[in-house]
C-alpha cells in the first residue's frame, strides 16, 4: 500500500479494506502464533499476571511496554487479537423443492435509558449499532454465539462471512439471523451488561 503511495497511485476504501484484512490475516495466523511460541517459555518464570504490548511501526525498532493491568480492556488503544476458530459448519445435501413462505420485513427498536431511541433502516443495522452501543470487547467475552459463532468475532467465517459486519478493525458482528433471534441474543446482551435497553421487532 505505501509503494502505491509513493507512485502517486489514489487507493480507493474496498482496496483499503482488502489490504486491512489481509494484514489482520497475517497478524493473526502468522505472526501471533510465532510470537506466543517464542515468549511463553520465557514468561513461565513470571509469577503474577501482566499485559504486554507489542509497539510496531514500519521500519523503526519494535518496543514492547509492560502493563500490571490484567484486564486488556482497561489498556487505551490495545486491543485482544485472538484468532477465533475455524467453525465447522455441517453440510446438507440438495433439498426437495418446497414452497416456502417468506415471513414479511421485520426491524428493531431499541429504547434506552434515556428515552432515546435506536432504530436503523433494518434490523440487521439495529443489532451491529446496539453492539457497538454496549461495547464489541464486552460483549465478545459474554461469548453469545449463533451458528456456533461469536457474535463478535476476530475470524471471518468461511460460510457466513458474507454476514458478519467489520465493527472496528478486526471485529466482526455477526447478522446472519432472524429478527427475532436478533432480539433474543440483544436481551442476553441488555441482561448482561445492564444497558436498560427496552428492545422491540417492528414492522
Amino acid at each position: 500500500m505505501e509503494t502505491l503511495r509513493k507512485e502517486g497511485l489514489s487507493l480507493n476504501e474496498d482496496l483499503e479494506r482488502q489490504v486491512s484484512e489481509l494484514e489482520e490475516d497475517i497478524i493473526k495466523k502468522e505472526i501471533l502464533p510465532v510470537v506466543t511460541e517464542t515468549i511463553e517459555p520465557a514468561l513461565k518464570q513470571v509469577q503474577r499476571e501482566l499485559v504486554l504490548v507489542v509497539d510496531y511501526h514500519p521500519g523503526m525498532p519494535i518496543s514492547v511496554s509492560l502493563s500490571r493491568k490484567t484486564n486488556i480492556t482497561e489498556l487505551i488503544d490495545a486491543k485482544r487479537l485472538e484468532a477465533d476458530p475455524e467453525v465447522e459448519h455441517k453440510e446438507f445435501g440438495p433439498r426437495k423443492n418446497k414452497r416456502i413462505q417468506i415471513a414479511p420485513k421485520t426491524g428493531l427498536c431499541i429504547q434506552r435509558k434515556d428515552g432515546s431511541i435506536l432504530q436503523e433502516h433494518d434490523a440487521a443495522t439495529t443489532f451491529t449499532s446496539a453492539i457497538i452501543e454496549a461495547g464489541l470487547m464486552r460483549v465478545r467475552e459474554l461469548d453469545v454465539r449463533f451458528c456456533r459463532i461469536n457474535v463478535v468475532s476476530t475470524t471471518k467465517d468461511k460460510k457466513y462471512g458474507h454476514a458478519q459486519r467489520e465493527a472496528a478493525p478486526g471485529l466482526y458482528v455477526l447478522t446472519h439471523s432472524s429478527t427475532k433471534d436478533k432480539k433474543k441474543m440483544l436481551d442476553k446482551i441488555n441482561k448482561a451488561l445492564n444497558m436498560g435497553w427496552r428492545i422491540e421487532i417492528v414492522r
